[in-house]
């Protein structure tokens, strides 16, 4: 993804929920990095500003959005 321009597609609040999310996308054959640093764990403060986001190439962006949003998606459809 070197000279791809890059944009966030979502941001989670933990690294182990961008690590699933990451993992979904990599299954769906999407490119994916996860941004967000907490010193090696001394200070995870420091990231709950921003979060974990989860960052693609701009033209894969609407698919990773899709399957970033399928679980809300079929929660919404349960309770219905």
């Amino acid at each position: 993804m070197e000279d791809a321009e890059l944009v966030v597609v979502h941001s989670f609040g933990t690294r182990e929920e961008a690590d699933v999310a990451l993992s979904a996308l990599e299954a769906a054959g999407i490119d994916a990095i996860v941004q967000g640093d907490t010193a090696g764990g001394q200070y995870p403060v420091v990231v709950n500003a921003k979060g974990f986001r989860i960052t693609v190439r701009a033209e894969d962006a609407p698919a990773a959005r899709d399957i970033l949003d399928l679980p809300a998606k079929n929660l919404s459809g349960i309770r219905d």
